[in-house]
């Protein structure tokens, strides 16, 4: 097994942290430099670790093993790394990062999360499927602003489980949907994101495992890699997670989470059918595992329901079995609202509203009694935007058929994104020779750590229509070049540069 200090000898690992490190002037072994230094001061790449071979980084970045090699030799010029004598090229122990880059090691979310930091530029970027704000957002303020305001800044403003009103609409909401529920059984988050980090928190210990879908979406393996639990892969079929080796998987490992995607599934889009949930939820009560089921999409389908939809998975549990329901309002409302809840037994509940009040004392009261007002209307508003996404597909398919024709994907049941996958080669480096074409793509590798999607892309199809026409050009034209110079009939990558 690679060891902790050779976590980046294949390559695609340390392309993805280096980003966009071939934007501005100068030449390519300069920019890659100090796109590696830049990395090692800011502890992203940590002392004595190994880095790649210059033919492996070369094949990885579709540069030339000459633009590498002048890169190593101009850090080790600089003392940043050092060859040693049967173990490669290594970070120099004399380099002290003068701070942590915040990732999580192993993670490869850092990619997403960093785009969202440096905001927009002329790269168009598919890092994140989010779509703008609901016009109904800015009626739900103005009734807020007239008619809440009194009653909440009488209040102290401190709720750590959650506004009332607020916990009240989302019990009401499940209790609809035909989940009962009650405003003790929820808590609410800072985005389905926090969600996520308090159940893990509440949930996995030394030596924890959790099975998760594969692929499953970065950021949340991410959350599971930050407490160190060990990640155990299930695939997926058309009708979502595949509960034979689901079932084998239960019972080798005796994981402390079941973690899903059971409606329009991130990133492939699948809708888990109802007979589906109903085996995973007997199979997660004959083994006792805990079901965290993440619903941020919900709500957001793309093909026209036939019949009723099923219900969330909690819902499909024998009594005594235990489920946590994670959803938000960023799909179907606005990200930037930034509510999201987390729903299961009240004393689990408890347990996550104490580790959030360590955290942040509660999410901000005013866009809560905002939620409060958007929440009931959450079967008007996501089909709304639903339409609006539903179009969006159907463009961006057309455009790929006519521009891409040999890519494939199957047409999402819901959800943001196509998971497209490519006819050969690695989708790691065609997402560097896509950054030289001005696209930053999420490589399937990034969402499948076991290596069955490597040659997998996750396309949104959030943007505007003219952003997703010149997107899907900017990227037929990366892989004219890359199939004109790129790898053929299995054999090696030549240089792009």
């Amino acid at each position: 097994m690679v060891g902790e200090m050779d976590r980046f000898q294949d390559g695609s690992a340390l392309a993805t942290l280096l980003g966009d490190w071939t934007a501005g002037p100068g030449p390519l072994y300069r920019k890659l430099a100090d796109a590696l230094a830049r990395a090692a001061e800011e502890g992203a790449l940590r002392s004595g670790e190994r880095l790649p071979s210059e033919r492996e980084l070369a094949g990885v970045l579709a540069v030339s093993r000459a633009t590498v090699v002048g890169a190593y030799d101009e850090l080790r010029a600089r003392e940043v790394l050092e060859r040693r004598q049967g173990s490669g090229t290594r970070v120099n122990g004399k380099v002290r990062s003068a701070r942590s880059d915040g990732g999580v090691r192993g993670g490869r979310a850092g990619v997403i999360f960093q785009r969202l930091i440096d905001g927009p530029g002329p790269l168009i970027s598919l890092a994140c499927a989010a779509e703008q704000g609901a016009p109904e957002v800015t009626e739900a303020l103005a009734d807020v602003v007239r008619e809440d305001m009194p009653d909440l800044l009488a209040d102290p403003g401190y709720h750590p489980s959650g506004l009332p009103l607020l916990r009240a609409a989302i019990a009401e909401h499940y209790t609809r949907l035909g989940l009962p529920t009650g405003p003790e059984q929820v808590l609410v988050t800072t985005g389905a994101q926090q969600a996520l980090v308090l159940v893990a928190e509440v949930y996995l210990r030394t030596a924890s495992s959790v099975v998760v879908e594969s692929p499953s979406w970065p950021a949340c393996l991410d959350i599971f890699r930050s407490v160190n639990a060990e990640l155990v892969p299930v695939p997926l079929d058309d009708e979502g997670i595949e509960t034979r080796e689901l079932a084998a998987a239960l019972a080798a490992h005796h994981p402390s989470l079941l973690y899903v995607m059971p409606t329009y599934h991130n990133p492939t889009g699948i809708q888990m059918s109802a007979t589906r949930r109903r085996r995973v939820a007997e199979l997660a009560a004959r083994h006792g595992v805990t079901v965290l089921e993440d619903n941020a999409y919900a709500g957001i389908a793309l093909e026209e329901e036939r019949g009723t939809a099923p219900l969330p998975l909690a819902a499909y549990l024998p009594s005594g079995a235990e489920a946590i329901t994670v959803a938000s309002l960023g799909k179907a409302v606005w990200g930037g609202l930034r509510i999201g809840w987390v729903r299961g037994p009240a004393e689990i509940i408890e347990r996550c509203a104490r580790r959030k009040a360590l955290a942040d004392l509660g999410s901000p009261v005013i866009d809560q009694a905002l939620a409060a007002r958007l929440v009931p209307r959450l079967d008007e508003l996501a089909p709304a935007r639903a339409a609006i996404q539903r179009e969006r597909r159907k463009l961006l398919e057309r455009l790929l058929r006519e521009y891409l024709p040999d890519w494939r994907w199957r047409s999402p049941d819901g959800g943001s994104s196509l998971w497209v996958a490519l006819p050969e080669g690695s989708a790691d480096v065609f997402a560097q020779l896509a950054l030289r074409h001005g696209v930053e793509v999420v490589p399937g590798s990034s969402a499948d750590f076991t290596g069955a999607h490597d040659n997998y892309l996750r396309i949104p199809f959030t943007l505007e229509p003219a952003v997703l026409s010149e997107m899907v050009g900017r990227l037929a034209r990366a892989w004219t070049e890359l199939r004109r110079h790129g790898p053929r009939d299995n054999r090696p990558l030549r240089p792009i540069i």
